[in-house]
């Protein structure tokens, strides 16, 4: 597999910086290229989904992972142009613990024509029992003549 050149590392980060909910939720990115992202959020209470227990609300933890995979699939060596999502299919394992970042780490794995595919795991300081894990569909378009 070809190495991510620094332009498509650019404009990869560009693109995860240029989203508002991207800012609105504090997302800042750990590590991108060659297919892979890692996206944290820090704990903010104004995200917190029940007050009882202090958990981050689920809306929060998947776009987090959605965001995190459109990553993976920006910085594949093949090169998209765009992404969206098509299907992200989610499964909660637990709550993240109150007052700790969660992290997204995604994987483009596959990637045919038209649709990249991403699995993507969200973990709080706990790495080794994931909160959420998903797998994905994304649209792939290439630059022309790609």
């Amino acid at each position: 597999m070809p190495l991510l050149d620094p332009a498509s590392k650019t404009f990869a980060r560009q693109f995860i910086e240029a989203l508002p909910h991207a800012a609105a939720l504090g997302f800042q990115l750990e590590d991108i290229g060659e297919g892979r992202a890692r996206i944290s959020m820090p704990y903010d209470p104004r995200l917190i989904g029940d007050p009882l227990t202090g958990v981050i609300a689920g809306g929060a933890v998947s776009a987090l992972m959605d965001t995190a995979s459109g990553a993976a699939v920006m910085c594949h060596p093949v090169g998209p142009v765009s992404t969206a999502t098509l299907d992200l299919r989610m499964d909660y394992m637990r709550p993240a613990t109150p007052g700790q970042r969660i992290t997204a780490a995604a994987e483009c794995y596959h990637v045919t024509r038209s649709v990249a595919f991403v699995r993507v795991t969200a973990t709080d300081e706990d790495a080794d029992r994931p909160v959420a894990t998903a797998t994905g569909a994304f649209t792939f378009d290439r630059e022309a003549g790609g």
